[in-house]
């Protein structure tokens, strides 16, 4: 199971997930070939499978992710509510191939730099839907809570027109010092 799997939080979903594009794998391998026995052709081949296997974002229904490493686990989390903006990176040959880079920014400092990824668009438009949901969902707890608020006065009124009227309270007379002179 993947880490990302592992780590949803009870009702969290994953609404998309990134992948990496076909045109590294493609790379890692032309790699292998060209350089075919070389140490150096093997090396950069496995690298690149250590490091595209090893690292896994998505965004879920809660928060964005990025994982990376397999000895060493780095992770990034960004509630979807504190996302302030989603950059796309593509290049001339990155949109022909079909890749690009997504960054995030949120509050504060909060930047999630994306390795390169396939579709980064379907990866930004995801972003943007988790984010109006989450804002939808905070509008109707919202309204939920002063409606509950409201809903709350006016039992307390009707509560207070069944009720007796209350005995006239007693006015306590205090002398009128200077504040700081006389005992009390």
């Amino acid at each position: 199971m993947r880490y990302i799997d592992e780590s949803l939080a009870p009702g969290e979903t994953i609404i998309q997930r990134g992948k990496w594009p076909a045109i590294f794998w493609i790379g890692a391998w032309a790699a292998l070939i060209v350089l075919g026995i070389a140490i150096v052709g093997i090396f950069i081949f496995v690298r690149a499978a250590i490091v595209m296997s090893t690292t896994d974002f998505a965004v879920t229904n809660k928060r964005v992710v990025i994982k990376r490493g397999w000895l060493r686990r780095r992770t990034a989390e960004l509630a979807v509510q504190s996302v302030e903006g989603v950059s796309l990176d593509q290049s001339l040959v990155a949109r022909l191939f079909g890749f690009g880079r997504v960054i995030v920014t949120g509050t504060g400092d909060a930047t999630l730099v994306f390795p390169t990824m396939a579709n980064p668009v379907a990866f930004r438009r995801a972003i943007e839907t988790a984010r109006a949901q989450a804002g939808q969902r905070m509008a109707n707890q919202v309204r939920d809570g002063v409606e509950a608020a409201l809903g709350a006065t006016r039992e307390e009124d009707v509560v207070a027109e069944k009720a007796p009227p209350a005995a006239p309270r007693q006015r306590r007379t205090r002398s009128r010092r200077f504040i700081g002179l006389g005992a009390r």
